[in-house]
């Protein structure tokens, strides 16, 4: 590569083609334009039958049927076909990556009954205990950090009540694939701001969402916060000077104009009160930003605004939140190797299955990095984007805390929308001789990062999947127990059963201390009782056992798989205990302590 885009490549070089070429233009043209209906069609019908009971160690990976592969491997070779001819309008290579949107992440809202994942049930029981107190809520114990941080819920406590809607739940769960949708817009803005060739442009948006495994676009503030940041971001770059693209736009204008750069604080703003990390990942981006002279001007003001809100919703609202914190983040600064092996820890316990599947995500994570590294090194024009500067971007972080062991997967997602450019510039050809052949060439690459993107992706449906007796099982719980009643899991996977939270006291057996999780391994029952002893008629404690949990306990060996059985063999004939619900996939047992002999 001579160092410029396709851009620089003249007229003459990019129409000139022998009669064969074009005939073979026209077929390949054709080609992806049926492949893209076909492979939607065969995955569509991949999904009629697929037998989510069977799921155990790798989730969906083990029960969706051959059908929905051969859609993956086809769209892969539709979207190559069409990325291989400067002539496909633009129009069919986004419908492939909504067609590879779709294949990814409307697949389990298709599948499942209920909405997916534990957090996202957690964070419709926080909109909805904002609905009820009409703002900050009370007694919200573990929850009060949500009061500290209240943008993401305070916006959709306001659409409910805008609406008349009783609960987000009818439309949470189609939040992958709407969120992962409107990413589109400013990774376009960001690609199409630093290069003129389509074929990195799509290249990169289809690398992105090819290796997007992290799972950071359910129904939470992280998926609303790294919109908005990427919209910062894309339209930072929409205003960065023309000297710092690959051929000078005349058109563009430099610097902010006035009434965009207060869009953006505002949106800056929305970020500071609605996640407490993305700030962080924003102020270190505009940082970076801020080192070349050429960016520095539109940078700066984003920074000083960044930081500015930052702490002072910091020092103000959530000051109770950092001042209890703070003390932990001084430590990891001393720490900094344990904030990233935190994210790599051994899985000793978990199932054979998800062993190999913490070893597929770091691959991934690592060929990711390990390409684009070589993509800013072999491609050196890359560097007048700016955009290795964004890939390095979130690294510092990792020596400002472990973020509860997923600082390293959050790196990695902020970095992801510079690194799929640096990947797809190494990778795509610029040029039309010999492009399809090479643009070809790269389908096993994209294949294999696909693959392992479903890995990471599909690999622990098993227990992010729940049924509707679990949920009837949830809400039986929380209509009957008194206020001030206590309501123990083994894990937290029970559906629903944060609703009204404030009200009652939570026990989640397997993320207690050491030496209460020994007791629960030699003695379940008597690991019980220590949380819920001197419950009364008045507060009763109600322990909740259901079929997600045993996969929990199975899939990741929290706890020995044989705890559940074990406790409910206990449970069962022990004084206090009384079965109060049973249908099938969740059992539940209602306990007042017994009055003394």
């Amino acid at each position: 590569m001579s160092g410029q885009p396709a851009a620089e490549q003249s007229a003459a070089e990019q129409t000139t083609a022998p009669a064969a070429r074009t005939r073979a233009d026209v077929v390949r043209v054709r080609a992806a334009r049926v492949v893209l209906p076909v492979s939607v069609a065969l995955w569509l019908l991949s999904l009629r039958s697929v037998p989510l009971d069977k799921m155990r160690d790798l989730g969906l990976l083990q029960v969706l049927p051959p059908l929905f592969w051969v859609a993956t491997a086809l769209l892969t070779l539709g979207f190559l076909l069409a990325l291989s001819d400067r002539r496909t309008h633009s129009a069919w290579l986004a419908g492939y990556v909504f067609a590879l949107i779709a294949l990814i992440h409307a697949t389990p809202t298709l599948l499942y009954p209920t909405l997916r994942y534990s957090w996202a049930w957690k964070h419709l029981a926080v909109i909805d205990a904002v609905n009820r107190h009409g703002g900050d809520v009370p007694n919200a114990d573990k929850f009060s950090v949500y009061n500290e941080w209240p943008g993401f819920f305070d916006l959709h406590a306001m659409f409910l009540r805008t609406t008349g809607l009783d609960s987000a739940v009818g439309y949470a769960s189609w939040t992958p694939p709407v969120a992962n949708v409107l990413l589109l817009a400013p990774l376009l803005l960001v690609y199409r701001s630093v290069t003129r060739d389509r074929r990195l442009v799509w290249g990169a948006v289809w690398i992105f969402y090819s290796c997007s495994w992290v799972g950071q676009d359910y129904f939470a503030p992280q998926s609303f916060a790294f919109l908005l940041f990427l919209t910062v971001i894309a339209l930072l770059y929409r205003q960065l000077p023309s000297s710092m693209l690959p051929r000078p736009d005349p058109d563009r204008r430099d610097g902010w104009p006035p009434g965009l750069l207060v869009v953006v604080v505002v949106i800056v703003a929305a970020i500071v009160v609605s996640h407490p990390l993305t700030p962080l990942m924003l102020i270190s981006a505009m940082a970076m930003l801020s080192f070349p002279r050429r960016s520095r001007r539109l940078a700066l003001p984003v920074l000083i605004a960044a930081v500015v809100l930052t702490a002072v919703w910091d020092a103000t609202v959530a000051r109770s939140y950092i001042s209890v914190n703070i003390s932990a983040v001084i430590q990891s600064l001393t720490e900094p190797d344990q904030n990233v092996a935190s994210g790599l820890a051994a899985l000793g316990d978990a199932a054979p299955g998800q062993i190999l599947l913490s070893w597929v995500d770091r691959g991934l994570s690592a060929a990711v990095a390990l390409l684009a590294l070589a993509g800013m090194l072999i491609r050196r024009w890359t560097w007048r984007t700016g955009l290795p500067l964004l890939a390095v971007a979130p690294l510092p972080l990792l020596a400002v805390n472990a973020y509860g062991g997923e600082m390293l997967f959050r790196a990695y997602l902020f970095a992801l929308p510079a690194a799929a450019f640096l990947v797809a510039a190494l990778l795509l050809p610029t040029s039309d001789r010999r492009g399809v052949a090479r643009t070809l060439a790269v389908y096993p690459v994209l294949l294999a990062m696909l693959g392992g993107l479903v890995f990471g992706y599909f690999g622990k449906e098993a227990l992010n999947q729940y049924t509707l007796k679990e949920v009837a099982a949830a809400r039986y719980v929380i209509e009957n127990a008194p206020p001030g009643s206590t309501i123990v899991s083994l894990t937290a996977d029970v559906p629903d059963l944060d609703l009204d939270y404030e009200k009652h006291r939570r026990v989640q057996l397997a993320y207690q201390d050491e030496d209460d999780l020994r007791q629960m391994v030699v003695d379940p029952l008597e690991g019980v009782t220590g949380f819920i002893y001197g419950a009364t008629e008045e507060k009763p404690a109600y322990v909740v056992l259901t079929r997600a949990q045993d996969m929990n306990l199975y899939v990741t060996g929290a706890l020995p798989a044989d705890v559940s059985e074990r406790l409910q063999a206990a449970l069962a004939g022990a004084p206090g205990f009384t079965r109060v619900y049973d249908n099938g996939d969740a059992i539940v047992y209602r306990y007042v302590t017994p009055p003394p002999d």
